[in-house]
């Protein structure tokens, strides 16, 4: 993972002030001088800001602060692209002008020569792609921020795709981290409205994020386990990876042939059933989150594929969310109790998944979310949106300066593209009524004597090992009284 050193005077690297530079001519050129001004940061350059052009053009002040923004961080590249597709998922810590326009964030970008391409083969393996494929096109599928795509097929005539990492990639993404660091910490400093929101935060998660998508080793190990989760699952099939044709850098996997489920006109015209893929995806989605607790975070319909008699396949596996069994139980809990309108229970469940770095005003929150719910009140099951209450609850309890755990947004995230992408194909499609049988197995589950038994055997062997760590631990403290090198005070 990417280590965010902290910045202090920005221009004590030449790579450093150069890309500050271009970030903050390129939020000038957008009209975001205010921001600029708002976090003081010509006091940390050692190099002024006179030099830059402040003024925006005349067509750019004409688009909406949210388009500019977005328009930015197309400009900036791929850090902040991925930055961007990032926020876009959260609520709580932008206005719901800026998600939408974020949601529409190009990741598309110029190639690059396929004699680069040889030379990251050469480094990586040693060996041209022409040595290790009988055939490679030079022209690549697909370009994006992170790297391009191949058509190959390997000397045995097995048809594969193989994606390439971008040039100097991760030294560009390792400065822009640190200058976002650096800029968060400037909001938290001296944006009073962000302060709740805890930045420097967001960017330590991002940075965990992108590193992960930038070591396509990891992408790897995404793929087998989620292979191994559905290996006697028939409605979905995973693609085959070529490890021994992989590196951090390359990825070769197998040349999926079926179609975009954002293809609608033409699956329905290919005899596709329609209702039963947006059925199977939706259950394949929960099972993924509410079994496994390992699931696709971006399921968006580029990301989907469907096979040969209404078979799913899920491609780019790069960004993956994890929910642990006690998240799953108590994210269980809290959806059931808001289709029930159980409001106490309601705020003790978001309560328990959230963090709060400050004393919560337990009764305004449940007054809050009580007007939530009256929302859905007297709606029918099946007019409750998924994405509809999960937006409503991020933003609300933002306002009360608490916020969910990282992968509780990635999940709230995936049921919601699955909700939008299912009911593409089916406009009766209800996930509600579809995830029910999931949380009540989850809570079946809880009950299990099993289960039960596990947990009383881990609580018995931690009061265990207590009792064996105890004494050396009193007879330490103790002897450190003893050379007076530990104070008590009491108040």
């Amino acid at each position: 993972m990417f280590s965010i050193k902290k910045l202090g005077a920005i221009g004590r690297t030449y790579r450093h002030i150069n890309r500050y530079h271009r970030i903050l001519r390129v939020l000038f050129k957008y009209g975001f001088e205010d921001l600029v001004e708002m976090l003081h940061i010509d006091q940390y350059l050692e190099s002024g800001l006179q030099m830059i052009n402040r003024k925006p053009r005349e067509q750019i002040e004409k688009l909406s602060r949210p388009e500019r923004l977005r328009l930015a961080f197309e400009e900036l590249g791929p850090t902040f692209i991925k930055l961007g597709q990032l926020l876009s998922t959260r609520p709580d810590f932008i206005p719901p002008a800026y998600l939408d326009e974020l949601a529409k964030l190009q990741d598309d970008v110029p190639p690059f020569s396929f004699a680069e391409v040889e030379e990251i083969f050469l480094d990586e393996t040693g060996r041209k792609p022409s040595e290790l494929f009988y055939r490679i096109e030079e022209e690549p599928v697909a370009a994006a921020s992170i790297g391009q795509v191949h058509r190959a097929t390997l000397k045995d005539g097995q048809d594969v795709v193989v994606k390439v990492q971008r040039p100097d990639i991760e030294q560009l993404i390792a400065v822009d981290l640190e200058i976002l660091a650096h800029l968060a910490s400037l909001m938290e400093i001296y944006v009073e409205e962000m302060q709740g929101h805890r930045p420097t935060s967001v960017v330590e998660e991002f940075a965990r994020t992108i590193s992960n998508e930038i070591d396509y080793t990891v992408e790897i190990s995404h793929i087998q386990r989620f292979a191994r989760q559905f290996e006697d699952n028939e409605t979905i099939y995973v693609p085959r990876v070529f490890r021994e044709l992989s590196s951090e850098r390359i990825l070769t996997m197998e040349n999926i042939k079926g179609i975009k489920a954002s293809r609608v006109d033409t699956l329905r015209q290919q005899g596709v059933d329609l209702s039963l893929v947006a059925e199977r995806g939706t259950n394949l989605i929960m099972e993924q989150i509410f079994v496994h607790g390992f699931f696709h975070a971006d399921p968006h319909p580029g990301n989907i594929f469907i096979l040969p008699d209404n078979v799913i396949c899920f491609i780019d596996f790069g960004m993956m969310g994890r929910l642990n069994r006690q998240n799953r139980e108590d994210f269980t809990d809290l959806l059931l109790n808001i289709i029930a309108r159980n409001e106490s229970k309601v705020t003790d469940g978001v309560l328990k998944l959230t963090n709060h770095y400050a004393e919560v005003d337990k009764e305004a929150l449940s007054r809050d979310l009580s007007a939530m719910l009256d929302r859905y009140l007297y709606l029918p099951l099946k007019e409750l949106e998924a994405g509809r209450i999960f937006q409503n609850l991020m933003e609300l309890v933002s306002q009360h300066k608490i916020y969910f755990k990282p992968n509780l947004y990635l999940m709230m995230k995936s049921l919601s593209t699955a909700e939008a992408v299912g009911q593409m194909l089916d406009p009766e499609l209800e996930l509600i009524r579809l995830a029910e049988p999931f949380m009540r197995k989850v809570k079946s589950d809880r009950m299990r004597p099993g289960r039960i038994a596990d947990e009383t055997g881990e609580t018995t062997s931690q009061y265990l090992k207590l009792i064996r760590e105890l004494p050396d631990e009193l007879r330490s403290i103790l002897g450190q009284i003893r050379k007076g090198q530990m104070k008590i005070e009491f108040e």
